[in-house]
């Protein structure tokens, strides 16, 4: 059972809220459906989508992230062992299916998205009332990227999510030689500063939590446990550009630091962008990379 706690404030007191699971499983897919882009960073594409005659199934939800992975959504209304197999048998489907997923993409969000996406990141969300310690190793052991995230109805009107294990499957490196690609990358660019800046913020948000996950695109490297806290683009001459999910309304902006983009194009998401130019400035970026992760 999950550790959180719920409260209302009374003059008196505090009263707690008692947690409860859905009455039926159905209940939280739709509410996560309707809502999928606000809880998840996922764009919602199908529901119970048939995988045919050969594999004979059907996936809860489909959808597609914020980076251009595809993901595959399991409901289980309580505890089940079988979610994460299950989810595990529709995600062989689907990368055996790129073309009809593409097809999906291209009908119900454009040809734009369509074109990007990222098959080298397929996920795997299963959200249920709880799952025990062998689910968690379990994930941790498939070289997939899978999350396991776990739900609780609170009262009438209130719904969490509680993130319980991350894993980037294939996307999944060591972190030195992740360090190491930074280095180099930024080294050969732009020169020593710069790869040490990369470096030092490549550290910071994969150094925040266990089961951070890097992906990386094009035109921008996100940071992500479930949905994107950080974006961080190419190195420039003099400078790193980092995005967050932090609001730029909660946070003194400081002119040639922080700026408020909300409303601007730019590569990667969020609406916080940071500017880095000294191994300081990562030092006074500590608390918005922590703003951000909460936020996301």
């Amino acid at each position: 059972m999950s550790g959180l706690k719920l409260f209302h404030t009374t003059s008196s007191g505090v009263a707690e809220v008692a947690p409860r699971f859905a009455e039926v499983e159905t209940n939280v897919q739709r509410l996560i459906e309707a809502n999928m882009e606000a809880l998840l960073g996922v764009r919602f594409l199908a529901s119970e989508y048939g995988t045919g005659p050969v594999h004979g199934g059907r996936i809860d939800s489909l959808g597609l992230d914020e980076n251009g992975s595809p993901v595959i959504v399991e409901y289980k209304r309580g505890v089940d062992a079988g979610v994460i197999n299950q989810g595990l048998f529709y995600l062989s489907w689907l990368m055996d299916h790129r073309a009809e997923f593409e097809y999906l993409v291209r009908d119900r969000l454009g040809v734009t998205a369509a074109s990007q996406v990222l098959w080298s990141g397929p996920r795997l969300i299963c959200i249920a009332g709880d799952f025990t310690r062998y689910d968690v190793h379990a994930v941790r052991e498939h070289r997939r990227s899978i999350d396991l995230v776990r739900y609780r109805l609170f009262g009438s009107d209130l719904f969490g999510l509680e993130t319980v294990a991350s894993v980037s499957g294939g996307m999944q490196v060591a972190r030195q030689a992740r360090r190491q690609t930074v280095v180099r990358a930024a080294a050969d660019v732009r020169g020593a500063l710069i790869a040490e800046l990369a470096s030092a913020v490549d550290e910071a948000l994969l150094g925040l939590r266990d089961g951070v996950n890097r992906v990386e695109r094009k035109t921008y490297r996100a940071y992500q446990r479930l949905r994107n806290f950080a974006c961080v683009c190419p190195p420039q001459r003099s400078k790193l550009l980092v995005y967050l999910k932090a609001d730029p309304k909660l946070v003194d902006l400081v002119p040639g630091f922080t700026r408020d983009v909300s409303g601007l194009g730019h590569h990667g998401t969020g609406d916080l962008e940071v500017q880095l130019r000294t191994p300081r400035d990562v030092e006074r970026a500590q608390d918005l990379f922590r703003a951000s992760y909460a936020a996301a």
